[in-house]
């Protein structure tokens, strides 16, 4: 049985499946995760978007993972993307109507990153950035975060199937002349991290706890 959401997030379509996790302590931010291609089976299930939601709510942050149209119960039809990005706006949306002025960390996992990362860099609610398994092989047009202005932190293992390292540090390389960068690679680590999931949490948790601080340091 298709384990539901408990929550439905208003969109074009009609709604989005999603499941919010609540810190336990006090809430001091929000984040978004955006899950893997949904004709891939990519869905907010994915054991990659439960750990970095996890670790982002451990983080003391409201984690907002989410269907894109089409996958699971959310409405709508698969879009290639364009549509998914306005699926990412409308989870945004979601987060600042019931986090009012909380800042929003957007992690996205593959497909999620490439789509989540594009919508979050232009968004001012959106104050920082985790892309995780990277799948630049797959996707050549990541030289839109050349633009970027916001931390980023980019998590990948060494062996993965859609983005060599070679080609994720040129990417790097480019990005972090501009703004605040940080890579965590894991070793004999494909794109799914089997055996680096723990890891990939408690990267996503510290990274998340460190710029927190060093906002408040900067407030």
């Amino acid at each position: 049985m298709y384990p539901k959401g408990n929550i439905k997030v208003p969109a074009s379509h009609g709604h989005l499946e999603a499941i919010l996790k609540m810190p336990k302590g006090k809430v001091r931010g929000a984040a978004l995760v955006c899950h893997p291609h949904p004709l891939g089976g990519g869905t907010m299930h994915n054991k990659v978007v439960y750990r970095a939601a996890a670790g982002l709510s451990d983080a003391g942050l409201a984690a907002l993972r989410f269907n894109f149209r089409g996958v699971g119960n959310s409405t709508g039809e698969h879009d290639e993307g364009d549509g998914e990005r306005q699926d990412v706006q409308d989870a945004l949306d979601y987060l600042s109507s019931n986090f009012p002025g909380e800042p929003i960390t957007l992690a996205g996992f593959s497909f999620g990153s490439r789509v989540g990362t594009e919508v979050g860099m232009t968004d001012d609610r959106v104050v920082r950035l985790i892309s995780i398994g990277t799948p630049v092989d797959k996707y050549l047009d990541y030289g839109f975060l050349k633009e970027l202005r916001k931390p980023i932190l980019f998590v990948h293992g060494d062996k993965d199937e859609f983005g060599s390292v070679a080609n994720l540090n040129e990417l790097v390389a480019e990005v972090s002349a501009v703004t605040d960068t940080e890579v965590v690679i894991f070793q004999n680590c494909g794109h799914f991290f089997d055996d680096h999931l723990r890891q990939l949490r408690d990267a996503v948790h510290d990274w998340v706890l460190e710029k927190m601080a060093e906002a408040a340091q900067a407030a």
